[in-house]
């Protein structure tokens, strides 16, 4: 007799299997390659993966049915590891060692906690497949009296507490924020070289936490909520008030607004995961978004580089007992770079040929070592190419009345700059289609800028302009431009040089609107 399933609020267990002829499955495999998923299947053949990995094996007793099968089951786990150590010193294809996976050692199906190991393995092996969102951990202010607690809740923006994060205590009070007809399934791993805790979720859209859950069959043909299924990572970096979310991935093909109510619960349930009687926290957007998980933990981490970027990194690199108030202050690499030789097309440049140069590349040289100087200057030790801490891509919104020229016609009233900018609104309303997250960004910004009372100026006109860098890391480029003298590295705005530390924003008065862009 089949077991009762009744629905339940309690979430999935990594021993549960799901088909392996699930085309879900086999794309999860199929996105590894050949390397990665050998070092993978070793990895659940391991001693200690055995409760949640175990592989089909032929007992003795049982009669050779399966000797004249393609994949005949193996006796033993030590017989199963060598045959894919042995593959992995051959060579061959991909293909041979999915349909092993799936005909062969694990055609009774696959755990879940097989399969998230199998999106952490693909995760690592490409580090810029998902876009990573920052938010800031904030706590409540504690209402002092009836007054302050019928009203909005604020974040007291002058305390330094971070919540104590323990993980089974974390998901269990996640998992009575999710819905009770989604389940979900947590994968906790510490990534290697990373200060750092992953989340990955896995949730379907079902009540039950059994086989029903992955698999529903109709009549012959059998169908599962795979193919609705959604992933979500979280990152927890260790003693930071930052966590980073992904945006959330499908297997199939998934409903307009869906991924986005999955984001917005998720981070409506963290906060209150995380909060304690007494001690409540919610999290706030820092308009930080980039795939460089590195890059991340640099700009919001546990470091000293949250609030000194580009040039200021230099104070982050001192020791704690010292302080830039002191009067000997440490040797910035400026004035080493000072003292260095000259060079011209990557060549040093002797005393004596030095002599010889004529003005012409006299001054040449004198530019090149000032556009050096003046980019160590602005940087410091950031945005170099190979740090491995880039940021793709760069948004950013000029909100500045443009400068009163003379042969440049600005608006001469309101009314004709307000028309001209509803005919802005309008023009690219019709031009763009639907909107972007961009331009949601960028009206959110406009309309608190507008509540303030910043955006009303007398007599002024502002353009819309609207800068945008992308790349494999912004500011290397820029700072390249600087060394290279195509841009003045001592009229730069601050915002180039990423000492903001934010990937959108809106720039007033020369600066990124707020304290440093990013409310701390």
């Amino acid at each position: 007799m089949a077991r009762l399933s009744v629905p339940t609020t309690a979430r999935l267990p990594s021993s549960l299997r799901v088909d392996a002829s699930t085309s879900a499955v086999t794309k999860v495999l199929n996105r590894l390659s050949r390397a990665s998923l050998l070092s993978l299947v070793v990895d659940w053949l391991g001693e200690s993966n055995q409760t949640l990995c175990p592989p089909l094996l032929r007992r003795d007793k049982e009669d050779d049915d399966d000797v004249d099968e393609f994949y005949p089951l193996a006796q033993s786990l030590e017989e199963l590891r060598e045959l894919y150590a042995d593959m992995q010193a051959a060579k061959g294809s991909k293909r041979e060692v999915v349909d092993r996976i799936v005909e062969g050692d694990w055609r009774m199906g696959l755990s879940l906690y097989q399969l998230a190991m199998a999106d952490m393995r693909y995760l690592y092996d490409h580090p810029g497949s998902l876009k990573w969102i920052a938010y800031r951990i904030q706590q409540l202010k504690s209402p002092l009296n009836e007054a302050e607690a019928d009203g909005a809740e604020k974040p007291d923006k002058e305390t330094l507490a971070i919540p104590r994060f323990h993980p089974s205590t974390f998901l269990q009070n996640l998992q009575a924020e999710v819905l009770p007809d989604v389940k979900a399934h947590y994968n906790f791993d510490r990534p290697e070289g990373m200060p750092l805790w992953l989340l990955r979720i896995f949730i379907l859209d079902s009540p039950y936490n059994t086989t029903l859950a992955v698999s529903n069959r109709t009549g012959d043909r059998a169908t599962t909520s795979f193919d609705a299924s959604r992933t979500l990572y979280i990152a927890f970096p260790d003693a930071s008030p930052h966590i980073y979310i992904s945006k959330s991935q499908s297997t199939g093909p998934a409903a307009p607004g869906e991924s986005r109510s999955l984001h917005s619960l998720i981070v409506d349930g963290i906060p209150k995961a995380l909060s304690r009687p007494r001690e409540r926290y919610t999290l706030n957007k820092t308009n930080l978004s980039t795939k460089n998980l590195s890059g991340l933990l640099h700009i919001r981490g546990a470091g000293r580089t949250n609030a000194a970027g580009g040039g200021w990194g230099i104070y982050s690199e001192l020791k704690p007992t010292d302080s830039p108030l002191n009067p000997i202050l440490p040797t910035p690499p400026l004035s080493e770079d000072s003292s260095s030789e000259p060079m011209i097309d990557n060549r040093p440049v002797s005393r004596t040929h030095k002599r010889a140069l004529g003005p012409e590349e006299s001054r040449r040289e004198r530019a090149i070592k000032r556009a050096k100087m003046a980019a160590q200057a602005r940087f410091g030790s950031s945005a170099k190419v190979d740090d491995r801490k880039g940021m793709e891509r760069l948004d950013i919104m000029i909100e500045d009345p443009f400068p009163n020229t003379p042969g440049v016609s600005a608006p001469q009233n309101e009314a004709e700059a307000g028309e001209a900018e509803e005919l802005e609104r309008s023009q690219s309303s019709k031009s763009k289609g639907r909107r972007s997250g961009l331009e949601l960004e960028f009206e959110q910004v406009r309309d608190l800028a507008e509540i303030a009372g910043e955006g009303s100026r007398e007599g002024t006109w502002k353009p819309n302009v609207r800068l945008t860098f992308q790349g494999s890391h912004v500011f290397a480029g820029i700072r390249q431009l600087v060394e290279a003298g195509v841009i003045n590295g001592g009229r730069m705005p601050g915002w180039m040089t990423g000492e903001e530390g934010v990937s959108i924003g809106a720039v007033r008065d020369g600066r990124i609107r707020g304290h440093k862009g990013s409310g701390l």
